[in-house]
């Protein structure tokens, strides 16, 4: 008979197999961050709104249809929807490899890097929503928000190591030998992953979108609150330390994507044992300390303890959050809630950068995380709302009425 310790290891070797999908795309996308720009200005010869406008639309395509795969994942399988995703990866990179073919005239090569950023976003989507599906299937329910943290470890590890990556392999041997890569790593991903356990998908109504929808959205606004603090810290902290004339703010940065993974990794059980609307409680005021920091600080290091706090806050928030969100919704229509539950976290990153930019163009840098710190003051505050009234719910629902006398 396997002991608990065991038995445990089995668990924690089978999440990281699953979320190691979410691993190889965020890969794949963070080799072509770094590449992609550049290219398209100076190889290409495009301007600058061309190169937004390509690279942002891999990220628009995965908002738009991340409900759609999570309805996809509850209808035919969270595993079949993974699978499909890598395949987009790999079609992705090699439509980057052609690209490469097709420099002069630009024309084709950008009509190929946009199919590439289509197909690339799609799969995300996929890959992003169907993973968690997945993991949570086969994994006890208490090992939830286990999958879920881990997965974001997964994805913004692939992101950081993603970057330098790609960037090597290119200025080595050119963009043609990236997006060979990143065939190379999906269909690697793909025959592995073809031998991994289904989990089984569950029988049921399937609720219509708007209504899974109707039911995540406040988790889904609170966790959009909170994700503006990290994508200011993201876009504008480079920024931020120079306007304040300070050095190494790369430091910053690594300070608070060090912070957010070792909170997912050490205290991910504290949801299950103190429940998911505590632990958000707790995350967003450490988060409201970090950023209020950040807008107060006067030297680097009041800074660095800004962000490492911020990315303390920032950590636990999505998968408490989800927790919660997914147990409001039957498990037929689990993947549908991920989804919906995720759009809000693409949506507010994705609305971060040019409203902060607004904010930062007519009162200065410092501003932009008051604002961040006033949006995590009202996500603390829906989130307490939504905590008391799912107590007052637990009450009115033990109070039994008394049966009349016979």
């Amino acid at each position: 008979m396997p002991s608990d310790s065991d038995t445990s290891l089995t668990q924690n070797l089978r999440i990281i197999a699953i979320v190691s999908s979410t691993f190889v795309s965020m890969l794949c996308i963070g080799m072509t961050l770094t590449v992609l720009p550049p290219w398209i200005h100076d190889r290409l010869g495009y301007a600058s709104i061309t190169v937004g406008a390509v690279i942002s639309l891999q990220f628009l395509v995965t908002l738009m249809t991340r409900p759609f795969s999570g309805r996809l994942a509850d209808l035919l399988g969270a595993k079949r929807i993974v699978l499909s995703g890598l395949v987009g990866c790999a079609v992705s990179g090699a439509f980057i490899a052609l690209a490469a073919l097709f420099e002069s005239p630009p024309g084709p090569a950008l009509a190929c890097l946009i199919i590439s950023r289509v197909l690339l976003g799609i799969s995300q989507g996929m890959i992003g929503t169907g993973t968690l599906s997945w993991g949570i299937g086969l994994m006890p329910a208490p090992l939830m928000s286990k999958v879920i943290s881990w997965n974001g470890i997964a994805g913004y590890g692939a992101l950081a190591l993603g970057a330098p990556l790609g960037a090597f392999i290119a200025g080595v041997q050119g963009v043609a030998s990236m997006g060979i890569v990143i065939v190379l790593v999906a269909l690697t991903a793909l025959v592995t992953s073809l031998k991994r356990p289904a989990s089984p998908i569950v029988s049921g109504e399937r609720a219509p979108f708007r209504r899974v929808f109707r039911v995540v959205a406040p988790y889904g606004l609170t966790l959009a609150l909170s994700a503006i603090g990290y994508g200011v810290i993201a876009t504008f902290i480079t920024l931020y330390y120079a306007d304040k004339g300070w050095s190494n703010a790369a430091l910053g940065l690594s300070a608070f994507g060090t912070a957010f993974i070792l909170a997912r990794l050490l205290f991910a059980n504290t949801i299950t044992r103190f429940g998911g609307y505590r632990v958000t409680l707790v995350c967003f005021m450490v988060e409201l300390a970090g950023l209020s920091m950040l807008w107060l600080a006067d030297s680097s290091n009041t800074a660095l303890i800004g962000t490492t706090l911020t990315g303390l806050g920032v950590s636990l928030i999505y998968p408490a959050l989800g927790v919660v969100a997914v147990a409001k919704i039957s498990a037929s229509n689990r993947s549908a809630a991920l989804g919906a539950y995720s759009v809000f976290l693409d949506a507010a990153v994705g609305v971060t950068g040019p409203a902060a930019g607004i904010i930062a163009g007519i009162a200065g840098y410092s501003a932009i995380f008051l604002a961040a710190a006033l949006s995590s003051t009202l996500g603390l505050i829906l989130c307490a709302g939504l905590y008391a009234n799912s107590r007052r719910r637990r009450a009115r629902a033990s109070v039994q009425p008394f049966a009349p006398d016979s």
